[in-house]
């Protein structure tokens, strides 16, 4: 195997990336300055071994606890349930949010054989036997397993008496919350519904 098509190969592990787009970034990587090229593989290992889980709200962060969990003016009455770390990042773009996280790391998918319990969704209930809680925001992704895991979700809060809305319809049905423009994902935040 040439050493053109081994890198080829491996750029097709990452997410999206078919072939073609394999074949476009291994040439372009071929003729970027072997400067760009160290920084950007610096970068990624950086991003892969210094990066942790917050122990609070499992989003992805430098310290533990993450920054936004640290942060003594966000509304601690909030927390928005999302599915990925990259959905945190899209909320914050909107600069409308200022609550709390939670970050399952998933969706429930029988097919995929995710199940609840492969989630982050006991950590959750843990952290609303705080009083401070009075609403959880459910951000998942408006597709049938975000669906299933928001009602999942929903069904364990409620015996505990706090509010539980979803995020409103303003996102297509079947899309992820990172494709959203902040617009959308804005009057998608203001317009929750109660679960």
């Amino acid at each position: 195997m040439s050493l053109l098509t081994d890198l080829i190969e491996k750029l097709q592990w990452l997410p999206g990336i078919g072939r073609k787009t394999a074949q476009r970034l291994a040439f372009y990587l071929q003729k970027m300055d072997t400067v760009k090229v160290k920084e950007l593989t610096d970068a990624i290992m950086r991003a892969r071994t210094q990066l942790r889980e917050c122990s609070i709200c499992h989003n992805l962060a430098e310290q533990d606890p993450c920054e936004i969990c640290r942060d003594a003016s966000r509304d601690m009455e909030f927390v928005c349930v999302v599915e990925q770390p990259s959905d945190v990042m899209v909320i914050e773009k909107t600069s409308e949010y200022k609550g709390l996280y939670h970050v399952l790391h998933g969706a429930i998918s029988p097919i995929d054989n995710v199940g609840p319990d492969d989630l982050r969704i006991q950590s959750l209930l843990r952290r609303l036997k705080s009083k401070s809680i009075k609403e959880v925001i459910i951000a998942t992704n408006p597709t049938t397993e975000g669906d299933v895991t928001a009602m999942y979700i929903a069904k364990q809060i409620d015996p505990s008496g706090i509010k539980v809305t979803r995020i409103a319809r303003g996102l297509p049905t079947g899309s992820d919350l990172d494709l959203a423009d902040t617009t959308t994902l804005t009057k998608a935040l203001e317009g929750r519904r109660e679960i």
